[in-house]
């Protein structure tokens, strides 16, 4: 995995959108802690993340690998988004795949990968069980929320640390 601008000479890096290559060398200049990107040299469009989990829950110091990927259609076309850190959580599946609104039916092109990334960290924290990708993991959160807070520092302990 190389920084973009060790990339800026190539074809595939003069090809691509303009709004995407703002959003890279944003993503390379960020100065948040939470977060650390790694972009794929053969591909530019699918990006590598280093998540760190919110502070105050069962996720907190864990470090959560996301796998994301541009779609030819963006930004008019949602970011594909997935964990590839197990995750117990009833808005992501045992695949890593992500019940979030602003993926799939809320995407507007006026979110940035940032916001799409910020947001999947406030999911953690904020587990929404009325919209659940994993149904047993919400129904083991909605009638023994302690246990399911356990499990999900388990997995955050096994997995993510």
């Amino acid at each position: 995995m190389q920084n973009i601008s060790h990339l800026y000479d190539t074809h595939q890096y003069k090809s691509l959108p303009n709004r995407i290559k703002k959003e890279l060398l944003r993503l390379e200049s960020n100065n948040n802690p939470d977060f650390i990107y790694k972009i794929n040299p053969e591909n530019l469009r699918h990006v590598f993340i280093d998540m760190k989990g919110p502070d105050n829950t069962c996720y907190s110091n864990g470090i959560f690998k996301l796998e994301l990927f541009i779609p030819k259609g963006y930004p008019y076309d949602a970011l594909k988004v997935r964990f590839l850190t197990k995750v117990y959580h009833p808005n992501i599946d045992f695949i890593g795949r992500i019940c979030l609104d602003i993926l799939k039916n809320r995407w507007t092109p006026a979110l940035q990968i940032q916001t799409v990334l910020l947001s999947i960290q406030v999911l953690l924290s904020s587990p929404n069980l009325e919209d659940p990708l994993n149904i047993k993991v919400s129904e083991h959160w909605r009638d023994n929320p302690e246990d399911a807070y356990n499990v999900a520092l388990s997995y955050t302990q096994k997995y993510a640390i």
